[in-house]
């Protein structure tokens, strides 16, 4: 029973605004929840180096299975964007707008933000309070309409700062219940009327009680707003209709004929049924999102105006105040029409355009591709497990992150690609790129800006539908990494319209299937020694060879002895300069000068990148890798040609032994399912792809 007493107490307008002031409860606008959900855990927030450019990471966005990759400039932008308007700046009057090519992520980014927004709120101390109006039967007019929800879910906060027309008495009334001198200065920050249908019913309850404040819980409740996402309460979108069925209704209301035939004065504005729009039911502390907002025929847009300027719902000269952050996106084809339309100028001036790139990094486009490739476990038509090639993500996300790399004088799209994902590119440096991406940014034309242009999620989503209904998929059990490339070139032809992009994207396809087979003959060389990362461990002892070979300490017998970084413990290390000048030959270098300059650019990369990470291995220069794999082949098996000759010619008992050994390291020990395994060392015995 006193559980009961308590929550009914909990529900009157003096408990909720002592909970306010006891900080029990909070009273702020959406952009200051926000900025409390991103910012209040400083040990979530990370700085990162992106593109040559200091910037940062809120862990905060990154929460849940499946969450928001990448997108670290317009992540920055967004936040900065409620920060700012959360203190009280201009933000607070515009609208938040991603425009980019389909498929970059824009609806996943805003669907996931509400998500996190919804969870947030939903804790017992961030929850969202409106005022309900009770016993209206008491009052009259209102037929058998006997209680009324806020239209706009107004918070009880701003009911008690409007409950007299004289503002000094409404701060007296909210300071007796302990609110001190600043708390009110700060509430009052946040101050808007009470909406038209509120405030007329507050008027007549206040006629009926005789201005006796002291009986207003008898009509008035407080209660929680309801976090549903498909209702639209707190977070709701309008995707744009065609110009037919889309009204300003779906986004305001409209006069409601059920309401008309209980009420008897029809002046009251609660005639007007604005839940029925989409904005109302965000109005409370929510997120409206306008998906694809300039693809809404423009008395909509005009509505939209409207709404970011003046944060109201009009209606024949009714107001209703709205508390809503506006996002919104757009595809650069639909934003672009809408600019030839100078008259719309206004709306572009009210919006915070950001303009959001594909994906430029393509190990993070690794995490992106096992999205399409799927988390749960596939089958075959005929009810078999379906395995996924060790070398398909890579060879996707690879192909896929070159088509995004514009055409560049400075860079060539591998050394763009390297460099965007933080690895070494030879002797391009981080300052390169940076460098490349400003001019780029700096176009007119918003296509030609750096990751504005590619194959997006959706093509790649299409490339792996068709490498599932391929034969040779079904049949195998399998999804061979090698296909994914015919898939690729499939969806090319059939879904990109320009012919330049076409042309382009057709020959980024050829460098990522270089950049697989260079992948592939490491596969084939680990496979060979029957280890794992037996490539790894060669490529870093060229590099500990390349600093130990003029080390003080090196005696007669050649032999280093250095402390590994990954493990702490001292290893000792016998200096091969023969192995040193090969691998060094493979890579091009003829005289000691180059093979010194190159020895110089390994000692301060192996500087730079212990500091920040230990683990470092130097796997991700392929010129290395692939000169370290040459002179190891040759030493070890007298050269890969003897190598494909042994597995493509298994007539003798000792060839077809090594083949056996090695689909089983493969099956065994690197990932490879049987048809996989076969099909990799099938195309590593082709001179296919080979660069």
């Amino acid at each position: 029973m006193a559980k009961k007493i308590n929550h009914i107490s909990e529900s009157t307008l003096s408990s909720h605004v002592k909970s306010v002031i006891t900080e029990k409860r909070y009273f702020e606008n959406v952009y200051q929840s926000l900025t409390r959900m991103i910012l209040s855990d400083t040990k979530k927030i990370e700085k990162i180096f992106v593109n040559g450019r200091n910037l940062y990471d809120y862990k905060v966005l990154r929460a849940g299975g499946k969450h928001v990759i990448g997108m670290f400039d317009e992540i920055n932008s967004f936040v900065s964007f409620v920060k700012d308007a959360a203190e009280g700046g201009s933000s607070g009057e515009m609208a938040f707008v991603l425009i980019g090519e389909p498929g970059n992520g824009k609806t996943f980014f805003v669907d996931h933000l509400s998500s996190l927004y919804r969870s947030f709120i939903a804790k017992p101390g961030n929850r969202r309070y409106f005022i309900k109006f009770k016993n209206l039967d008491k009052i009259g007019g209102y037929g058998k309409i006997t209680s009324i929800e806020s239209q706009t879910y107004e918070d009880p906060i701003i009911l008690a700062m409007n409950l007299f027309e004289d503002k000094n008495k409404n701060i007296e009334y909210i300071k007796k219940l302990g609110a001190t001198d600043k708390q009110i200065e700060g509430y009052y920050k946040n101050y808007r009327p009470l909406g038209a249908c509120s405030d007329y019913i507050f008027n007549q309850i206040t006629e009926y009680i005789d201005g006796d404040i002291k009986r207003i819980d008898e009509f008035i409740e407080i209660k929680a707003i309801s976090i549903s996402e498909s209702r639209g309460t707190l977070t709701g979108k309008y995707a744009a209709k065609d110009k037919i069925t889309s009204s300003a209704v779906d986004l305001l209301g409209d006069e409601s004929i059920s309401r008309l035939l209980h009420i008897t004065d029809t002046d009251n504005p609660y005639r007007f049924d604005l839940r029925r729009g989409a904005l109302a039911r965000v109005a409370g502390g929510g997120i409206h999102f306008a998906d694809e907002i300039f693809k809404n025929k423009r008395d909509l847009v005009q509505v939209y105006l409207g709404v970011i300027q003046n944060r109201t719902i009009e209606m024949e000269g009714y107001k209703w105040p709205l508390d809503t952050l506006i996002i919104a996106t757009s595809n650069n084809a639909e934003f672009g029409k809408f600019l030839e339309e100078k008259e719309q100028a206004p709306i572009v001036d009210r919006c915070r355009l950001t303009y959001m790139s594909h994906n430029t990094n393509y190990k993070l486009q690794q995490e992106l591709t096992k999205y399409a490739i799927g988390s749960s476990e596939k089958t075959t038509f005929r009810g078999d497990k379906l395995h996924t090639d060790p070398n398909l993500n890579y060879a996707i996300s690879v192909a896929v992150t070159l088509s995004r790399m514009p055409p560049s004088d400075k860079l060539t799209p591998v050394e763009m690609m390297k460099l965007s994902a933080g690895e070494v590119a030879g002797e391009k440096s981080i300052k390169t790129l940076a460098e490349v991406i400003n001019d780029l940014n700096h176009a007119p034309d918003i296509t030609k800006r750096f990751g504005q242009k590619g194959l997006g999620h959706r093509n790649l989503g299409r490339a792996v539908q068709l490498l599932l209904e391929r034969s040779e998929t079904q049949e195998g059990k399998c999804m061979y990494a090698g296909d994914i490339f015919t898939s690729l070139e499939s969806v090319i032809i059939d879904y990109v319209q320009e012919p330049a992009d076409r042309t382009k994207y057709l020959n980024d396809l050829k460098i990522a299937k270089s950049l697989h087979r260079k992948n592939i003959v490491t596969t084939i060389f680990n496979a060979y020694m029957d280890e794992p990362d037996a490539i790894e461990k060669d490529v870093l002892n060229y590099v500990n060879m390349v600093i130990g070979v003029d080390a003080k300490n090196l005696g007669n017998d050649r032999i280093w002895t250095y402390k590994d970084p990954q493990t702490g413990k001292l290893v000792s290390l016998k200096i091969d300069e023969t192995f040193i000048n090969s691998v060094e030959e493979r890579l091009g270098l003829k005289n000691n000068e180059q093979k010194q300059s190159y020895r110089n650019t390994i000692s301060k990369i192996y500087g730079q990148k212990m500091i920040q990470d230990p683990n470092y291995n130097y796997m991700d220069n392929n010129d290395l890798v692939k000169a370290v794999t040459d002179v190891r082949l040759k030493s070890d098996i007298a050269g890969a040609g003897s190598l494909v000759g042994a597995l493509s010619n298994r007539t003798n008992d000792e060839n077809q032994k090594l083949y056996n050994r090695m689909i089983s390291t493969m099956n065994k020990k690197l990932g490879y399912c049987k048809t996989c395994a076969q099909k990799t060392i099938e195309y590593f015995c082709t001179h296919d792809d080979a660069s």
